[in-house]
């Protein structure tokens, strides 16, 4: 249970809150409490006949209070008469009902903005880390799983937390006080109801442990389970185009049956506890009523009494079987809690200085210093090296491509730069200073990145261009999109820049959606520029056309390309041959080419294809 009390800690920005609703609830359980109370009068004049007696010195005592009791109310009786006071104790019992009510709804008040904001404040958190984590955590993990974790299990925590925020604040105060009342009633009686709670206790506590590995069972089902929805979303083309509907619909299938198995068997776990405590308090109230009957024939209790130790016995099984619930409704909420702080407690592995030095801009060189990096698939796996010994640098204001075949290391290397990743070994420095010294932020605002995957958001082409970029004007937006060579096809749709493109640019050709992402790239206007593939997947007619926004990007910029296609970067100032993690070559088209080796091969097969 240690992840979901961090959860509860969460409540320490709510002191008065947690204070006001706890006086509320204590004072609906006392006016509660006389409601009950005022039964005994109606019931002794009733059914019974009160005399005034003598009274003995004054006592906090059951025996002293139902003998004041009776004899206050032979007096009322002679007094008023019986039906006056009848309509008396009426209003009375109103009253107090009234009064607990009132309590009990304002103590619900006060507390809601702490069950709300205990879950708003934990959701800001976990969308914080997850904007924070490096984009190494990413690559091991199913981006359903983290959706299912950030959703489902916190819509579990929200409900575990919500329901017992309220229960906790409720229930143990009734239990306490009525306890209490049946102690100063007949301690022996209530003493023979303890017996039988350890067996309770126990028998929850079974099914509470046997609850909270279900239902972490149930947790990973349901990530795995968005795992397959969101595959199947974002490759529903391949799905198509290979005829898989049928297999893709069997896959989900079985993960989806497997998953209603498995909270079939959280479910009756869950609802067995609270039937199962309500058998043994009735097994508890039967040895009652046979203990407390044969008080009352042999006149150690008054009867009216009796009645009103049963009442408030009775009214002691809600609040225990609502804790039952609350503490099956914590095991799951536990379990989904384990999975919500795996994410929060995950190592940021990108770890900023304390005091970092703020780049404001780009003058000299970025130099790569036996720069070598590895990826570990597990906390126990040796390191796979990807990069080895990496020296190189790059002078302001040069394009520097770098080539290789597939798995060479070409987008691991420029990722190093803005620290997606950081080198295993050796550093990398920007104008002489390492990039770990570096404030992050102030890092990347040096650099744009457009790559082959160019990402667009559901939102208007303007604030797709302008993204993350405040106090531009719409000129500028015009002017950046003009340059990307953007404004034509912009022009003509319905709303012009205020059109919505979808999911991911889903309404835009893969040119268009290339050439907005070059966009944003002039409107950040970045002294240094990385293009990653970004003509890659294009057709010749897009190609062109992105090809001569990216020229007129370049200019007056250090710009690192990372190229597929050879015949784009023939005039760059340096060119790096890249294979299996380390430089072969570096020199310029010309010297590459007389030299036969691996890139003068690739030209010669691009030549050929």
């Amino acid at each position: 249970m240690h992840d979901i009390w961090r959860v509860f800690r969460y409540t320490k920005f709510y002191p008065w809150n947690i204070a006001a609703n706890l006086l509320f609830n204590m004072l609906a359980v006392i006016f509660n409490l006389f409601t009950f109370v005022t039964i005994v009068p109606f019931i002794e004049l009733v059914f019974g006949s009160p005399q005034p007696v003598e009274l003995p010195p004054f006592s906090l005592s059951q025996e002293y209070l139902s003998l004041f009791m009776t004899h206050s109310l032979a007096l009322l009786k002679a007094r008023h008469g019986q039906w006056t006071c009848l309509l008396g104790f009426a209003f009375v019992y109103l009253a107090f009902s009234f009064f607990s009510n009132l309590c009990r709804y304002a103590a619900q008040f006060v507390i809601s903005p702490m069950r709300n904001g205990i879950v708003m404040r934990l959701r800001d958190d976990i969308y914080h880390k997850v904007t924070i984590l490096p984009v190494s955590y990413f690559n091991s993990r199913r981006r359903g799983d983290i959706i299912s974790r950030m959703s489902n299990d916190l819509s579990d925590i929200e409900w575990g937390v919500l329901t017992s925020i309220i229960s906790l604040g409720k229930d143990p105060v009734n239990i306490i006080v009525f306890a209490a009342v049946l102690i100063f009633i007949s301690p022996r009686l209530f003493l023979y109801f303890l017996i039988i709670m350890p067996v309770a206790v126990w028998l929850i506590s079974v099914i509470g442990s046997s609850l909270r590995r279900s239902a972490a069972k149930g947790q990973s089902g349901l990530g795995h389970l968005f795992a397959i929805l969101e595959e199947s979303l974002s490759g529903i083309r391949t799905i198509k185009s290979f005829a898989q509907e049928q297999l893709s619909t069997d896959r989900f299938d079985n993960a989806n049956q497997s998953y209603a198995r498995r909270m079939i068997h959280v479910a009756t776990r869950r609802e067995l506890s609270s039937p199962l405590s309500e058998v043994l308090l009735t097994i508890g109230l039967a040895f009652i009523l046979i203990l407390g009957g044969l008080a009352v024939l042999q006149g150690e209790l008054l009867s009216s009494v009796f009645v009103l130790f049963v009442i408030l016995f009775a009214r002691l099984v809600p609040p225990v079987q609502s804790i039952v619930r609350v503490y099956n409704n914590l095991q799951k909420a536990n379990a989904a809690a384990v999975r919500i702080f795996e994410i929060m407690d995950a190592d940021e592995t990108i770890i900023e200085k304390d005091h970092p030095v703020v780049l404001n801009g780009f003058t000299s060189t970025i130099e790569y210093r036996d720069v070598s990096f590895a990826y570990r698939t597990g906390p126990d796996t040796d390191p796979v090296y990807v990069l080895r010994n990496i020296n190189l640098t790059i002078p302001c204001g040069q394009t520097i491509a770098i080539v290789g075949p597939s798995g060479a290391g070409k987008t691991t290397l420029v990722d190093l730069l803005p620290r997606f990743y950081d080198s295993t070994q050796g550093d990398i420095l920007i104008d002489g200073i390492p990039v770990r010294d570096l404030n992050i932020n102030s890092l990347r605002a040096q650099i744009g990145l457009v790559s082959q995957d160019c990402i667009l958001f559901n939102d208007t082409v303007a604030n797709n261009i302008a993204f993350g970029r405040t106090g531009h004007s719409p000129e500028q937006v015009h002017q950046a999109a003009m340059i990307a060579h953007a404004d034509e096809f912009i022009s003509q749709l319905p709303q012009g820049y205020d059109t919505n493109i979808g999911d991911s640019g889903i309404t835009l050709s893969g040119g268009q959606r290339q050439r907005l992402s070059i966009a944003r790239a002039v409107l950040k206007d970045p002294p240094i520029l990385i293009l990653d593939e970004a003509t890659s997947a294009l057709d010749t007619e897009s190609e062109r056309a992105v090809q001569q926004a990216l020229n007129r990007l370049m200019q007056g910029r250090t710009c690192i390309v990372i190229a597929h296609r050879l015949s784009t970067i023939r005039h760059a100032d340096h060119i790096i041959v890249m294979d299996k993690g380390v430089i072969v070559e570096s020199g310029t088209h010309d010297q590459l080419i007389a030299r036969q080796g691996l890139y003068h091969r690739l030209v010669d097969m691009q030549s050929f294809l």
